[in-house]
């Protein structure tokens, strides 16, 4: 058990399989996650084999067939999943701090909302579950009515830009709805995955019910996950690339997958907008989580009547923003996630000024001093592109805004609409008629209109067009990790 408060420093973090920590590759072979802000070693990972997610299948499928996981009543499972949501808080801080060192995410951020976050996923759905009411319709003789038994086997595969949130995203309504799951953490982020693990053994999780294998995918443990037959429901997120491969595997299986993938998200801000709030808002929904959010708004269009007053303004604050060290509190960018990452960001940047852009603000990485041996990029404006540039059209995940002015609410629809991506979309305007009217008809999932990143557990989230497949959240969450079943029964 680790004590309240404690940080853990792993050297070595195997995969969790059954009830056993620490299990090592079955052919030994490992890989190393480093801490973006210096260039440090944080552990050595062991590296998922084929026959490591076919283990982990195999714990997970033999805990559900023969376990008590999908027999407990949903109240009984309710009070193992609060059991770790206290857990959690009670090691908020220190796990925040993992998650810093690990990510490069702000330790603000981390600490006071992707970590709340996480016992929130648990309680909300262990809640829901609970709650959650099921249709009956009595007609004369007849009695109709739905049951929903959990999937079975869930293969939940997470990214790496909010590491233990998104994981708890998944994992809490599939445990809740009495499934078991194998986890994949993505191989950069595996720090709070393992001291999730514990943590969860801790609460009572029964053996098998959490399994997880840290790795990669293509022909590796990945692989395994998203082609097995016995693995009933994949959830994903990551990018749209990876998305489609995904997909393609489990279709061999026809295994339902649910996937959350890239975006291009418009911001769009009106002439009547409060400037107050459209431009703190604006920063938030760019450069928060160093600009690597997939619901970022990331290509912002602003009303020529305040576009000089407005981008005045906004890279005046966004200069303001300290980039630096996640773990120091005044920090509100960290370092990108590693080198490989910086550079496509960067390789976006030299395409928007050889097309003909302006650099208003940031543009190169940051080398000198404390930034050294980190990969910091600075929050970066651009303008003097239009809607159809390549900056424009494709996702760059990074502290990156494209700024575009527009004169009338049909045209700038037009342009929001115009892209591969729906993920999300921000809109910033006093006139509530416009308001309605524009989030009928933008192709997103998730419209905010004068804020960003408010969330309410009960809606649906996900993405149209290449942004995702399916919605979670609520009754979305319970449709997807659950088979809805129809009983009619005749009364004599």
């Amino acid at each position: 058990m680790i004590a309240e408060g404690q940080q853990p420093s792993p050297k070595y973090i195997g995969h969790l399989i059954g009830a056993q920590m620490a299990v090592g590759a079955d052919d030994s072979a490992t890989f190393e996650t480093w801490d973006p802000h210096d260039g440090s070693l944080l552990a050595t990972v062991a590296r998922g084999s084929t026959l490591n997610g076919e283990r982990a299948i195999e714990a997970a499928r033999q805990a559900f067939d023969q376990g008590p996981w999908p027999r407990m009543t949903p109240k009984e499972r309710h009070r193992v999943l609060h059991t770790l949501a206290d857990l959690v808080d009670n090691q908020r801080d220190a796990l925040a701090m993992l998650e810093t060192k690990d990510s490069g995410k702000a330790i603000n951020q981390t600490v006071h909302a992707d970590i709340p976050r996480v016992a929130q996923n648990l309680r909300f759905f262990a809640d829901y579950a609970a709650l959650v009411s099921d249709e009956a319709y009595p007609d004369g003789s007849l009695l109709s009515y739905t049951v929903h038994p959990p999937a079975g086997v869930v293969a939940a595969i997470s990214p790496w830009n909010a590491p233990l949130m998104l994981a708890s995203w998944k994992i809490a309504p599939a445990l809740a709805f009495g499934n078991t799951v194998v986890l994949k953490p993505a191989p950069q982020t595996p720090l709070t995955a393992n001291w999730f693990g514990q943590l969860a053994l801790e609460a009572g999780l029964p053996p098998g019910v959490l399994n997880i294998v840290h790795g990669f995918g293509s022909d590796e443990v990945g692989a395994r996950l998203t082609t097995d037959p016995r693995v009933d429901r994949i959830t994903f997120t990551g990018s749209s690339t990876t998305g489609a491969q995904v997909m393609r595997a489990a279709a061999g299986n026809l295994i339902p997958v649910s996937a959350e993938l890239g975006g291009k998200s418009a911001n769009i801000v009106f002439n009547d907008a409060n400037l107050d709030v459209a431009i703190p808002e604006s920063i938030r929904g760019i450069f928060a989580g160093n600009g690597q959010v997939c619901l970022s708004g990331s290509r912002l269009f602003v009303e020529r009547g305040i576009y000089a007053e407005f981008l005045d303004r906004f890279t005046a604050e966004a200069k303001k923003l300290t980039v630096g060290d996640p773990k120091d509190h005044s920090t509100y960018l960290g370092p990108l996630i590693e080198q490989e990452h910086l550079d496509k960001v960067h390789r976006y940047v030299e395409l928007a000024q050889n097309g003909g852009g302006t650099v208003v603000t940031g543009g190169s990485q940051l080398v000198n001093g404390e930034y050294a041996n980190g990969f910091y990029y600075p929050p970066t404006i651009i303008t003097g592109m239009d809607n159809s540039s390549q900056i424009s059209q494709e996702e760059i995940f990074g502290p990156v805004e494209i700024v575009i002015p527009f004169d009338s609410e049909d045209e700038v629809l037009a342009m929001a609409n115009d892209s591969q991506y729906g993920l999300a979309g921000i809109l910033f305007t006093t006139n509530l008629d416009r308001a309605h009217r524009m989030a009928a008809r933008w192709k997103a999932g998730t419209i905010w209109v004068n804020c960003f990143f408010e969330r309410d557990l009960r809606l649906p989230f996900g993405g149209e067009r290449t942004s995702g497949v399916g919605r979670e959240g609520g009754r979305y969450s319970r449709d997807f990790f659950t088979e809805p079943r129809a009983v009619t029964l005749r009364i004599h």
